[in-house]
C-alpha cells in the first residue's frame, strides 16, 4: 500500500509539472505569435524608412548597405520566430500527451485503492468525470498546438511574393535496382589535370573520362580516353562539349566551350537579333541545344509540350504533347507564377530528348519528336512547383526528386524509362538541379538541398560523401572546379567543400548569397548572382572577394562562363557581361526587351535567350552576313 501511495504522489507531481510546462509553452507560443503578427519583422518601420531615404538618394552606397543589413537581420529574426513557434507547438503537443497519460495513471491508481477523489461521489462516477476531463483537456491542448502551427504556416504565405524562384520536385515510384552488365569498365584521368582551357575535360575541372571498350578508339583528338555507353552515343570531349545538352551546359557545370559569342545586341531595335519567335506555352526553363536543334518546353492547364526549333533560323521543326500518360493527374497541381508548370529544363544526349513537368510526367522523344516512352512519377508534393532540371549521360537520365515527403535521387534507363536505381536522401524539399563531375576517378552526381550537399556514384546511386552546411529552401545548384564543390543558399551560407569520405569545408562566407541563381566557377574565380541585384566575384581557393557590382534588378537566371567571359541576365532582361578576371571589367550590358528569369544557351558564334514571351537567336552582324 505504501508503494502505491508513493506512486500516486509521484504521478500527482508529474501532473503538476507537465501541466505547468504546457501552460508555460502555450503562453510563450501565444506571446511569440502575437508579437510576430504585431511587429511584422519583414516590414519594419526602420526598413521602410531606409527605403524611403534610398528613393530620395538612390546613389547612396551607405543606404544600400544599411538596407541590405537590416533586411537580412529582419528576415533572420522572422524565420527564427517561425522555428520557435513550430518547435513550441511540438513541445506543447508532447507535454499534453505526458499530462494526459500521467493523469490517467493517477486516476486509475486512486480508483484501485477505492479512495474517491471527490467526497460523497462513488468511484465509478469519479472515473467517468476524470476520463471526460482528460479528453477535454487533451483535446484543448492538441487543438491549440494544431491551430498555432496552422496559423504559422498561413503566415508564411504572406511572403511568397518576396521573389523566391526556387521550385520543387516529386514523390516516390517503385524502387528497382538494375545492374548494367555492359558497364564494368574502369575510369581514368588524363595527366594534365583537366584545365578549363578547351584542351582537356577531365580531372579537377570535373568532367568525365572513361576507358574505351573493346573495338573502340581509345583516344580522342585531345588525347583523352573516352567511351560511349551505347552504339552511336555521344562522347564527352567532342559531342557534349560541342553542344549545350542540359541546363547550364555540359554536366550542368555552368561552362560553355563555344567561341565567338556575341557581347552586343538590342532586342527593341533588333540589333544582332537573327530571329525571334513567340512561344505559345509559358515555361521558365532554359534552352537546350544539340547540333542545329534547339529544345524548350512549355505548359499550361491544358497541356504540356516539348518544342524543337531550328536554331539557325528559328523555324519550328516539331512539337510534342505529353499526354495520355498513365497516372498523370487530371488537374495540374497548384504552382506559383514564378515557377509555373514547366520550370525544369529538358536534356538531350543527341539521340533522344527528355522532359519533366510539374505534374511529375516525364517522357523521352527521339530527335524527330516521336515518343519513345513516358511515365508519371507522381505529382510533386511541394508549394511552388517542380523545377529541378534533368541531366543525362550514357544510358541514364538523372532526376533530383526532393519533396515534402522526402528526398530521392533517381536514374531512369534512357531507352526504356525503367528505374535503374533509386536512392533515398536525407534531404528536405529542394528546387535545385543536379550536376555531374569526376572526383577521385569516379563520375559523381552532386546535389544541394537542406541541409546536405552530397555526391553519389553515377553507376549505382550509392552516396559517396555528404556534409550538412545549407538550410532553408534550396534553389541554387552546385559548381565544381579544381577539386572543390561550391554550394550556397540565401539565409544560409556559401561553402567551398573538399569532397571525400570525410568532406571538409575549406572556406565559407555569408556576405552575398543566391536565392535561385546557381554558382559558376572558372580560372580560379567564383561568381554569385543574388535576387536583390548583387553580382560578386570571389577567389575560388580562398573565398576572398575580388569585386562586386550592384544592379537595380535581381537575378534568377544563373551565370554562365563562355570564352573567358561570364554572362548573367537580370530579371528585366538585361545581360551583364564581364571578363573572367580579378579586376572588374564590364564588356557590355545588352538588353533583350523582355523580362527573363532563365539561363542562356550557347553555340559557336551565337547565344540563345528566352524572354517572358519570346525565344531569341542572337549572332553578330558579321556572322549574319556570311
Amino acid at each position: 500500500m505504501q508503494d502505491t501511495q508513493d506512486n500516486i504522489k509521484l504521478f500527482g507531481n508529474l501532473i503538476t509539472v507537465s501541466g505547468i510546462f504546457c501552460l508555460a509553452v502555450a503562453l510563450l507560443l501565444l506571446i511569440n505569435y502575437w508579437h510576430i503578427r504585431q511587429t511584422k519583422p519583414l516590414e519594419t518601420e526602420a526598413l521602410k524608412s531606409l527605403v524611403q531615404q534610398f528613393q530620395a538618394d538612390p546613389e547612396s552606397e551607405a543606404l544600400k548597405k544599411d538596407i541590405r543589413s537590416l533586411d537580412l537581420l529582419a528576415r533572420k529574426a522572422f524565420f527564427t520566430s517561425q522555428w520557435q513557434i513550430k518547435a513550441g507547438a511540438l513541445l506543447l503537443l508532447f507535454g499534453a500527451i505526458a499530462f494526459a497519460t500521467c493523469l490517467r495513471i493517477y486516476h486509475t491508481m486512486k480508483a484501485r485503492i477505492l479512495e474517491p477523489l471527490i467526497d460523497g461521489v462513488d468511484s465509478k462516477v469519479t472515473r467517468m468525470l476524470s476520463q471526460r476531463w482528460i479528453l477535454i483537456t487533451g483535446g484543448l491542448l492538441l487543438g491549440s498546438a494544431l491551430v498555432v502551427s496552422f496559423l504559422t504556416t498561413d503566415y508564411l504565405k504572406i511572403y511568397e511574393e518576396t521573389g523566391t524562384v526556387v521550385q520543387a520536385p516529386a514523390e516516390p515510384a517503385v524502387k528497382v535496382a538494375v545492374v548494367d552488365k555492359d558497364e564494368k569498365t574502369g575510369r581514368q584521368k588524363t595527366e594534365d589535370g583537366g584545365q578549363e582551357d578547351g584542351k582537356t575535360v577531365v580531372g579537377d575541372a570535373g568532367a568525365l573520362v572513361i576507358p574505351a571498350k573493346a573495338g573502340t578508339s581509345p583516344l580522342s583528338s585531345a588525347g583523352v580516353l573516352v567511351t560511349p555507353a551505347k552504339a552511336g552515343a555521344p562522347s564527352l570531349n567532342t559531342d557534349f562539349r560541342n553542344n549545350h545538352p542540359s541546363f547550364r551546359g555540359p554536366w550542368g557545370q555552368g561552362i560553355s566551350y563555344h567561341t565567338g559569342i556575341p557581347v552586343d545586341w538590342d532586342g527593341p531595335t533588333e540589333k544582332n537579333i537573327k530571329w525571334k519567335v513567340a512561344l505559345t506555352k509559358k515555361g521558365n526553363n532554359s534552352p537546350v541545344i544539340w547540333s542545329d536543334k534547339l529544345f524548350i518546353a512549355g505548359a499550361d492547364n491544358e497541356s504540356e509540350v516539348v518544342y524543337c526549333f531550328n536554331r539557325l533560323d528559328g523555324k519550328l521543326l516539331w512539337e510534342q504533347d505529353a499526354k495520355d500518360i498513365p497516372g498523370s493527374p487530371a488537374v495540374p497541381p497548384k504552382v506559383t507564377a514564378d515557377t509555373g508548370l514547366s520550370a525544369p529544363s529538358v536534356t538531350t544526349d543527341g539521340q533522344q530528348v527528355y522532359a519533366i513537368f510539374a505534374t511529375g510526367d516525364i517522357l523521352a522523344l527521339d530527335m524527330e519528336g516521336k515518343r519513345i516512352w513516358a511515365k508519371s512519377l507522381g505529382v510533386p508534393d511541394n508549394h511552388y512547383g517542380h523545377s529541378s532540371s534533368l541531366i543525362c549521360w550514357k544510358d541514364k537520365v538523372i532526376i533530383q526528386f526532393d519533396t515534402n515527403k522526402g528526398g530521392r535521387l533517381l536514374a531512369l534507363n534512357s531507352l526504356t524509362g525503367e528505374i535503374s536505381w533509386d536512392t533515398p536522401r536525407k534531404a528536405k524539399i529542394s528546387w535545385s538541379s543536379p550536376i555531374m563531375a569526376e572526383i577521385d576517378g569516379k563520375l559523381q552526381i552532386i546535389t544541394t538541398s537542406s541541409p546536405t550537399v552530397a555526391g553519389y556514384d553515377f553507376d549505382s546511386g550509392a552516396q559517396l560523401w555528404a556534409i550538412d552546411c545549407l538550410s532553408g529552401e534550396v534553389g541554387p545548384s552546385a559548381a565544381f572546379a579544381d577539386g572543390l564543390v561550391y554550394a550556397a543558399n540565401e539565409y544560409a551560407r556559401l561553402a567551398a567543400i573538399k569532397p571525400g569520405p570525410t568532406p571538409v569545408i575549406v572556406w565559407e562566407s555569408d556576405e552575398y548569397l543566391p536565392e535561385a541563381a546557381s554558382l559558376a566557377v572558372s580560372n580560379g574565380l567564383l561568381f554569385i548572382a543574388t535576387s536583390y541585384g548583387m553580382f560578386a566575384c570571389y577567389d575560388s581557393k580562398t573565398g576572398k572577394k575580388q569585386w562586386e557590382k550592384e544592379y537595380g534588378q535581381g537575378f534568377y537566371g544563373s551565370p554562365m562562363i563562355a570564352e573567358g567571359k561570364v554572362y548573367v541576365m537580370d530579371r528585366s532582361g538585361a545581360m551583364h557581361i564581364f571578363k573572367v578576371d580579378r579586376t572588374l571589367t564590364s564588356l557590355g550590358d545588352p538588353i533583350l526587351g523582355e523580362k527573363s528569369v532563365v539561363t542562356p544557351a550557347f553555340a559557336d558564334g551565337a547565344i540563345y535567350l528566352k524572354g517572358e514571351k519570346s525565344l531569341f537567336g542572337i549572332e553578330t552582324i558579321r556572322q549574319q552576313k556570311k
